[in-house]
C-alpha cells in the first residue's frame, strides 16, 4: 500500500527519471557513443552512472536512522566538486563499469529497472524520517531532493550533443534553482532562466562578461557544485 503521507518529493523523482528516460526511448547504438556534458563520459557511461544513483536512492530509502541529519538538501552537495582528483577517479570507475555492459539496451534498461523501483520506492516510502546515504544523514526529503537535482542535471548533461531530444522536467529544474540559490545565498539574475541557472552553477556554462560585471564578488563563488 501507498503510504498515507508520501512525501511531496516523490513526485520530482517521479518526473525526472521519465524525463531522461524519454531521451533514451530515441537513442540508437550509434547515438549511445555520443559525447556527453560530463568530461570523458559518452551516453552509455552517464546512463550507467545514473542508475548507479538510482540505487543509492534505493539502498538509502531502506536504510533508515534515528540518527541526528548532518546534511540537507543544498547542504548535501558541499561535498561535490572541490576535490579533481576524485572527480577524476569517479570518471574513471563509470567508464569501467558501464564497459562490463557491452550492449546499449542492456545498459538502457538497467537505468529503467532501476529507475522504475527507485521511483516506486519514493512513493511508499513516508514523508517522516532520516536515511543514511553517501556517509552522511538526510532526512527522506532531502534525500529525495537529491535524487531528483542528479537525474535534472546530468539530464542536462545526456542533451548536450543530442540535438531535438527532450529537456528535463519542469519541476526538477524548479528544484535544482531552489538549491542553487540556497547555496550561493543569493537569488540569481532575474533574466536566468532555471536552465540557464542550472548550467551556471554547476559549471557546466561560462558565465558572460556581462553577467561576471553584474554579479561582482558573488561570480567567483561559482560553480557551487560539480
Amino acid at each position: 500500500m501507498t503510504s498515507r503521507n508520501p512525501s511531496p518529493r516523490a513526485d520530482l523523482v517521479r518526473d525526472a527519471c521519465t524525463a531522461f528516460g524519454a531521451v533514451l526511448d530515441g537513442l540508437g547504438d550509434d547515438d549511445s557513443w555520443a559525447a556527453t556534458g560530463c568530461t570523458g563520459w559518452s551516453v552509455r557511461d552517464l546512463v550507467h552512472h545514473c542508475a548507479m544513483d538510482g540505487l543509492r536512492g534505493l539502498v538509502a530509502l531502506h536504510t533508515p536512522t534515528t540518527a541526528r541529519p548532518d546534511r540537507d538538501a543544498a547542504t548535501y552537495w558541499t561535498d561535490w566538486g572541490g576535490d579533481p582528483e576524485a572527480a577524476a577517479e569517479s570518471r574513471r570507475r563509470a567508464r569501467v563499469a558501464a564497459s562490463m555492459l557491452p550492449d546499449w539496451d542492456a545498459v538502457r534498461e538497467l537505468y529503467r529497472g532501476t529507475a522504475g523501483a527507485l521511483v516506486h520506492a519514493a512513493e511508499h516510502r513516508g514523508s517522516g524520517g532520516a536515511v543514511r546515504t553517501d556517509g552522511h544523514v538526510l532526512r527522506v526529503e532531502d534525500l529525495l531532493s537529491t535524487l531528483a537535482v542528479e537525474a535534472t542535471v546530468h539530464h542536462l548533461d545526456l542533451i548536450q550533443h543530442l540535438d531535438g531530444s527532450p529537456g528535463p522536467a519542469a519541476d526538477g529544474l524548479a528544484e535544482v534553482r531552489r538549491v542553487l540559490t540556497d547555496l550561493w545565498e543569493r537569488e540569481p539574475l532575474e533574466h536566468w532562466s532555471d536552465e540557464h541557472f542550472a548550467r551556471v552553477g554547476t559549471g557546466r556554462a561560462e558565465l558572460s562578461a556581462p553577467e561576471r560585471a553584474e554579479l561582482g564578488a558573488y561570480a567567483d563563488l561559482l560553480p557551487l557544485f560539480s
